[in-house]
């Protein structure tokens, strides 16, 4: 399975930015599909995920704010990003794996960087 995320960015508080994943490979080993983040010094923390069904979990840091969706017919997932803040300044990772919503997916994307400064 090969992840490959796009759609980071410099934005400006309040700004809003789109990430996008696309997935290949074995689609039995991808039905759930997240994103995670990691902002300097800090440890990875979920975003959100989905799986293929379209059950959706979100932290509760961007409840409100993000919002993640998918097309299974492409394979791709995406995490629409409003109301930008400092604090979701960090490299953004798209994560797969074949298990349940709520836990880390073994395949990683090579993460994408988000900046939310003036």
């Amino acid at each position: 399975v090969q992840l490959q995320a796009s759609g980071g960015g410099l934005v400006q508080p309040g700004g809003s930015l789109r990430l996008s994943c696309v997935a290949s490979g074995d689609r039995t080993e991808f039905g759930v599909m997240g994103w995670y983040r990691q902002a300097p010094g800090k440890e990875r923390e979920r975003v959100a995920s989905i799986s293929r069904g379209g059950n959706t979990v979100v932290a509760d840091s961007v409840e409100g704010r993000f919002t993640i969706s998918g097309d299974n017919r492409k394979n791709t997932i995406y995490l629409q990003m409003n109301s930008l803040i400092p604090d979701d300044t960090a490299v953004y990772y798209c994560n797969a794996g074949a298990g349940r919503i709520n836990s880390r997916g073994r395949y990683w994307g090579q993460g994408t960087l988000v900046t939310v400064s003036n």
